[in-house]
């Protein structure tokens, strides 16, 4: 476990790099434009760096960066929370086991049918599946049942295209059976890396640090390759957490040469059943900087924002980094197209998906729901191999474009939308440099209007 985070070398990197020259900054920043990322005393100085004019030079070559590897799209998702049966007891979750105010639910798979349909009839085309802890109720045949009932759920408007998946630390053999319902990626947070915050935090299998922190070792041992960690800011100072979280990210990818294919940012948000309040909150400009710096220490990764965060929290993360977000979410089970009662936490962007996707289209940015690398096997080292050098926007850019354009003839024919997302569509059609790729993307797009779906590259 020290190979993975140390502590002590966290602490001194951080004291080390106090009250950082703006040559030492403005050097990093200028190594970061190589797209290789940053060692972990660069990521102290940025970290302890509050020049204003220095931070907005952060934040313009994390946008450059994110630009450069995925491009301007924002690929957009949607949690769905089968069941909050739970036996741990996590101080900063709404569905910790001592919550007796919670009435608890686990979704039949017709309940999940409907909720699905819900979904697909919004527009999503990807689902991130939630679920508590729970080894007699919430079993490993219980989430394979609910998996293979998503992906066959279909509506007129579709179908979900791929489940990315959310459940507790498990063994390898429960790692295999995710891998052979074809889930997309297997996410696990850390929560918080400090480790007596973490076990003072966490009651319950989940409060065995080690089980959590080698989680995605076992994952990987049973052929899952694209994996997402994270940290719920808050919990602890977001210096030392952006660190370990690094840490973690370059042990990975030196480890199994697979580093992690995403990164989720979420804030603590309080809840209706959570007393716990966090001693490390951190503020809007601290929450910027950590995910700029994420975006140029790991410069090939998916960084998540969630619907924790208010829209306009929202606009400015897409600006710095951020390249998948939730929308539209409901964090309760079997909340979609309900009244929502006892949900995880406290959402602050309840926007529908159709106002999200107008606000950042208004900014020039391409909604995508793309699923393409996952189903052409461009997973693992694989996707790695064309991430890491940017080359991956070589298929983001025209597999957005194609989804967007699915997504406004099912959703927004006719109107305003339609017609600024299609000048948008000829706008980043424009910019594909490869004449070919450009006029095939052209012809299935032509396709797409036509009532053909489900194209990509």
């Amino acid at each position: 476990m020290q190979n993975i985070i140390n502590e002590k070398n966290i602490d001194n990197i951080l004291s080390k790099t106090k009250k950082p020259s703006g040559k030492v900054i403005l050097a990093i920043l200028k190594k970061a434009r190589n797209k290789k990322g940053l060692s972990l005393e660069d990521v102290g100085y940025l970290a302890n760096c509050y020049d204003e004019k220095l931070v907005k030079k952060l934040f313009e070559t994390a946008k450059w960066v994110k630009e450069k590897i995925y491009g301007e799209r924002i690929v957009f998702f949607a949690p769905l929370y089968v069941s909050d049966f739970c036996v741990n007891d996590c101080s900063y979750c709404n569905f910790h086991a001592k919550n007796k105010n919670l009435e608890r639910k686990k979704l039949s798979l017709q309940e999940i049918e409907e909720q699905v349909k819900y979904l697909i009839d919004m527009g999503h085309k990807r689902i991130l599946l939630e679920c508590g802890e729970d080894p007699t109720k919430n079993t490993i045949d219980y989430v394979v049942s609910v998996i293979n009932k998503i992906y066959s759920v279909k509506t007129p408007k579709g179908n979900i295209r791929r489940i990315n998946v959310n459940i507790a630390a498990t063994t390898v053999e429960n790692y295999r059976k995710l891998k052979k319902a074809n889930i997309g990626t297997y996410q696990l947070f850390q929560e918080t890396y400090h480790r007596k915050t973490y076990e003072k935090l966490h009651k319950g299998p989940k409060s065995e640090y080690q089980r959590q922190i080698t989680a995605h070792l076992r994952a990987f041992k049973a052929g899952i390759d694209d994996l997402g960690v994270g940290v719920l800011f808050g919990l602890y100072d977001w210096k030392f957490e952006v660190l370990a979280l690094i840490s973690h990210a370059q042990y990975m990818d030196k480890k199994l040469g697979v580093g992690p294919h995403t990164i989720s940012v979420p804030r603590f948000c309080p809840a209706s059943g959570v007393v716990y309040r966090p001693q490390y909150a951190v503020s809007d400009k601290d929450f910027l900087k950590i995910i700029a710096i994420l975006r140029l220490a790991v410069p090939y990764t998916g960084i998540i924002l969630s619907t924790r965060e208010r829209p306009q929290m929202r606009k400015s993360a897409f600006a710095v980094g951020v390249s998948q977000a939730s929308a539209a979410s409901v964090t309760s089970v079997g909340g979609y197209g309900k009244t929502q009662q006892y949900s995880q936490f406290n959402v602050s962007d309840e926007r529908p998906l159709k106002k999200i996707i107008e606000s950042i289209v208004e900014d020039k940015l391409l909604p995508s729901f793309c699923t393409a690398c996952y189903r052409l096997g461009r997973t693992g080292h694989d996707f790695m191999d064309m991430a890491k050098p940017g080359d991956i926007q070589r298929f983001c850019k025209p597999n957005g474009l194609l989804t967007f354009a699915e997504y406004l003839e099912d959703f927004c024919n006719p109107g305003n939308v339609y017609k600024k997302g299609y000048d948008l569509i000829r706008y980043y059609l424009n910019r594909i440099k490869d004449k070919k790729l450009r006029s095939e993307t052209q012809k299935k797009i032509e396709s797409i209007k036509q009532g053909k779906r489900d194209l990509y590259f």
